[in-house]
């Protein structure tokens, strides 16, 4: 990575974590990535100059893990994460069952805070939702 890359990189991820210091609890990691919780959703932002003027945005949230491995229940939440806008669903089977990811990039240079903190809040809130929906699932 350049130096340039590099501060684009950095000058991104302050942008980001200032837009989601209006609503939460921001912690820089030691990679410069950020991390924060909404609610019981663990997420993080991470940021990748592709090239010269798009530099991209990552959010990650980890909306389940360890629900039980039934392909309906992966299959309602496919469902479920469809409906909405703001993210791409990625459903892990391991050892202990079924682990349910949300992730959205989107390029994000120049963006203020405010309509940045808008997208960041969209694809949280939709991880949240679909997080409520599948316990709510294996509990019903």
């Amino acid at each position: 990575m350049t130096d340039d890359e590099a501060q684009t990189t950095a000058r991104l991820l302050t942008s980001a974590r200032e837009a989601l210091e209006l609503f939460h609890e921001v912690h820089v990691d030691d990679d410069g990535a950020l991390s924060f919780r909404h609610g019981d959703v663990p997420c993080a932002v991470q940021a990748m100059q592709f090239a010269e003027g798009l530099t991209m945005l990552s959010l990650t949230c980890v909306v389940a893990w360890d629900l039980p491995d039934d392909p309906a229940l992966a299959v309602s939440a496919a469902e479920r994460a469809g409906q909405g806008l703001f993210g791409t669903l990625g459903v892990v089977h391991t050892d202990r069952g079924m682990d349910v990811t949300l992730r959205y990039a989107f390029p994000a240079d120049n963006l203020d805070p405010s309509p940045l903190s808008t997208i960041l809040m969209l694809v949280v809130s939709t991880a949240s939702q679909l997080r409520a929906d599948l316990l709510a699932s294996v509990e019903g």
